[in-house]
């Protein structure tokens, strides 16, 4: 059995640079720039893009939580879980479908299955206020998933074949 591949966090208290190094984020960025098919964010830097992502305690508290979650912020997420999806993929070979059921009230599940073995199954609560308090926050939540799914795919490697 091969050993599953991690993503190295950088050390805490490390510089920006070294997270947006992260082959998550990295992924994460490509995910954003990718959606931008006019190049209207062709100057703002990796950064800016991923600012959306990341809310201080004050401007988490400052977000409603009454009434349908921002589309916005429903694309941010799908974007999230695309990207892991993503860098999934381009580690196992394998192909890694997201699908989100999600209430009008910010409830719902978020799984991301390859074949019939689900890789991912995140149950969201307060989606309104979904976002991280800094970009390590961020990195962090995205290499844990993606290093979790990879060593299921690696203990279970029928079932994500499966119907491949």
């Amino acid at each position: 059995m091969a050993e599953a591949a991690t993503i190295e966090a950088p050390e805490a208290g490390a510089g920006d640079e070294a997270f947006l190094a992260t082959p998550f984020v990295q992924q994460l960025v490509k995910q954003l720039r990718a959606q931008d098919t006019h190049g209207a964010w062709d100057g703002k830097s990796d950064l800016q893009l991923l600012k959306p992502y990341i809310h201080t305690a004050e401007e988490r508290r400052a977000i409603p939580i009454m009434g349908d979650p921002d589309p916005e912020t429903l694309w941010r997420l799908e974007l999230f879980y695309n990207a892991i999806a993503v860098a999934i993929e381009r580690e196992t070979g394998q192909m890694v479908s997201p699908m989100m059921k999600m209430s009008h009230e910010g409830f719902g599940r978020m799984v991301l299955i390859a074949g019939r073995l689900v890789v991912v199954n995140k149950q969201l609560r307060d989606v309104h206020r979904f976002g991280f308090a800094s970009l390590a926050k961020l990195a962090e939540a995205g290499s844990k998933l993606f290093d979790e799914a990879v060593a299921m795919i690696r203990d279970y490697p029928a079932v994500a074949r499966y119907g491949a």
